[in-house]
């Protein structure tokens, strides 16, 4: 298929119009590098997305949005309370994943990087881990809980 994604063509043939002016020559170099992006946005693009169930993502979308808000308040307390009430230990768990869902993997990196507190640092697709950054870590193992329990389970229910 030339096209396999019309839309990036016109975009990109487009843009390419505006940023180099309008000419006949221009317009032809607009479309070829129109198809050669569309061509090389159907390689990269990932696995089509199936949601397996729909309901759970508002589930999801409520937690998310709750435990955002939750963390925006607790970080913002132990930042502007310094070292008033105790000592503040950031660090690196370990989470052993059992979703092997790149969409969902994928998700569960945005839910992850959103949260305040929170980074993922890496994953290793041999192993399933998750190496994640805490900005205030007390005990490892609730945040294996927290993940697998919160974010974990539903995800495998949307994608899996």
């Amino acid at each position: 298929m030339l096209l396999p994604h019309p839309l990036v063509t016109v975009i990109l043939t487009l843009l390419w119009m505006v940023l180099t002016g309008f000419t006949l020559g221009q317009l032809v170099l607009g479309v070829l590098a129109g198809i050669l992006g569309g061509l090389a946005y159907r390689r990269i693009t990932p696995q089509r997305i199936i949601v397996r169930r729909p309901g759970a993502i508002a589930r999801l979308f409520g937690r998310v949005a709750g435990d955002i808000v939750r963390s925006n308040y607790d970080v913002a307390r132990l930042i502007l309370a310094g070292g008033r009430h105790r000592r503040r230990r950031a660090g690196f768990v370990r989470i052993p994943l059992d979703m092997t869902s790149p969409n969902g993997l994928a998700v569960l990196a945005v839910i992850i990087t959103a949260t305040p507190g929170t980074a993922w640092i890496e994953y290793e697709p041999r192993n399933g881990q998750l190496l994640l950054h805490v900005f205030d870590l007390i005990e490892g193992d609730d945040w294996v809980r927290t993940i697998k329990s919160r974010y974990e389970s539903l995800l495998m229910e949307i994608f899996e």
